[in-house]
């Protein structure tokens, strides 16, 4: 998500933060270059010109020009302007209102409007223990229906039973009904959609709204149509009445200008934003956070949340207990390597957190499916040989990678460095849970630091800092290590050398 711009943005700045004393022409050249990123990156000219102007008059003010640190106080000007122009606030969905909530999902055909549809109803019942009926509306696109309930079964979410025959304004009279009568919390219409947007479409909208009388109607739309996802958030609004957005395969778009161009231009918020296609890839839309992450400054709170979503305290507790008597065997690296999976991998990891984003670079030939890899080793040998890894002689070591379809240099590889993390765990005896509680010895204290707390500190400017040797408490291997220590594809201390175990051939 924004990875071009982010990358532009990093470097136009850096090159003001190593300049010392600024002078307006260092102002205007910097905002030329940031211009051009922007217009490159798919944000509409009219939000461009507004923004470049906004941070243009407040840089060349005496505060700025005079300031000890000026590059600094520009870089703070450019944050706060895009998180201005991205909404200032967190606009979550609202359920303040009287049960059965009303959602409605509208956008058009192929935004991934369904599938959006099952992700929200999960989303509420996992963090807000929402009792949701989802009911599909579309009676046009073969299997539409038919879709949602396979999302809904896979998820356990309920879903309206079919009614063949019946039309749109008719199920969503029956779904709310059925919501009221069910002791639902809340009820999620998924609309039909269409290729492109027609005065049937919206007549059909319009109707469906008059029965249900949503609490909220949020616009699906496609992250990758860029500018026309704009134009038709304009045309949803007018006719309907949109109150939020949800910006789908945002993972898949480096530009990011549809993100922020459409807040500035419809005034509505952008609610979420689709990452994947997995049931749990959905994110709240926070303007600082994301402001955060475009200018290289990491999302740390985001890091805690997804760490917090898989935080099992007993198996924290049983780890630190084997830590401190000195064990960590093959199992528990395999648990280790599936928590780095679940956060993202170690692009993921490093994109969130604070001044390492420009340090991706340096994982670029860096195959994240060394983990997959690496847990199918781990699972090719016997439980006595996980737990006793001097077992592995060179008989067992041509059965494992035999029956993990790897080398047994790769085997060898792994072995390694299990025994580089053993030790390094000794070390760490008194830090809990491995790579979860290492997230929260980032914050002075044991276990997992709680999300609310962190953005209050985010938003108070005082973001925690790295602890002394980098990030090895992680205890899935990040760069800055131990000396001598070695990760899965990233061949020392400094980062990824040579073909190593996780380099893509």
């Amino acid at each position: 998500m924004f990875e071009n711009l982010s990358e532009r943005l990093s470097g136009i700045l850096d090159k003001l933060t190593r300049r010392g004393a600024l002078s307006e022409a260092d102002v205007g050249e910097a905002m030329r270059e940031v211009r051009r990123a922007l217009i490159e990156a798919d944000v509409a000219l009219d939000v461009v010109r507004s923004f470049t102007d906004k941070v243009r008059n407040r840089a060349v003010g005496h505060e700025v020009l005079r300031s000890v640190t000026p590059g600094q106080q520009v870089i703070k000007i450019v944050h706060d302007q895009l998180v201005e122009m991205l909404g200032s606030t967190a606009r979550p969905i609202d359920l303040e209102a009287p049960a059965p909530v009303c959602i409605m999902m509208v956008g058009l055909q192929g935004s991934g409007k369904t599938t959006t549809t099952a992700k929200i109803g999960k989303r509420l019942g996992d963090r807000h223990k929402a009792k949701t009926l989802l009911a599909s509306l579309d009676t046009r696109r073969p299997a539409a229906q038919e879709q949602l309930r396979v999302l809904g079964e896979q998820n356990s979410i309920d879903t309206l039973p079919i009614v063949v025959g019946q039309t749109p304004t008719q199920i969503a009279e029956r779904a709310m009904t059925a919501g009221r009568l069910g002791g639902y919390d809340v009820v999620i219409l998924d609309t039909a959609g269409r290729t492109h947007i027609d005065e049937p479409l919206m007549l059909e909208m319009a109707e469906i709204k008059k029965i249900s009388k949503p609490h909220e109607i949020l616009l699906v739309a496609d992250a990758l149509t860029g500018q026309d996802a704009v134009n038709l958030a304009k045309s949803f609004d007018q006719r309907v009445g949109i109150t939020g957005i949800v910006l789908t395969r945002m993972d898949g778009d480096g530009r990011g200008g549809a993100a922020l161009s459409m807040r500035a231009v419809t005034g509505k918020p952008i609610k979420l934003v689709g990452t994947g296609e997995k049931a749990d890839a959905l994110e709240d839309f926070d303007p600082a956070r994301i402001a955060g992450r475009i200018l290289g400054m990491g999302d740390i709170v985001a890091l805690v949340e997804r760490a917090a979503q898989d935080f099992d305290a007993k198996k924290a507790a049983d780890m630190a207990a084997k830590m401190k008597k000195g064990q960590f065997d093959l199992d528990d690296l395999a648990d280790q390597l599936r928590q780095m999976k679940k956060l993202g991998g170690m692009k993921g990891i490093m994109g969130m957190l604070p001044g390492m984003g420009k340090m991706k670079g340096q994982l670029d030939g860096f195959d994240e499916k060394v983990f997959d890899r690496q847990i199918a080793i781990v699972q090719s040998m016997t439980p006595k040989e996980r737990r006793k890894p001097e077992l592995l002689a060179a008989s067992r070591k041509r059965r494992v990678a035999t029956g993990s379809g790897t080398r047994v240099e790769d085997v060898n590889k792994l072995l390694k460095m299990h025994r580089q993390m053993a030790d390094m765990m000794k070390a760490m005896g008194k830090k809990k849970g491995g790579l979860l509680g290492g997230l929260g010895s980032m914050f002075g204290g044991g276990g997992m630091p709680d999300p609310a707390e962190l953005e209050a500190m985010a938003k108070s400017g005082q973001m925690p800092q790295l602890p002394p040797g980098g990030l090895g408490g992680l205890g899935g291997g990040m760069p800055t290590l131990p000396r001598g220590m070695t990760l899965p594809g990233l061949g020392g201390p400094k980062g990824p050398q040579g073909p190593g175990f996780g380099r893509k051939k």
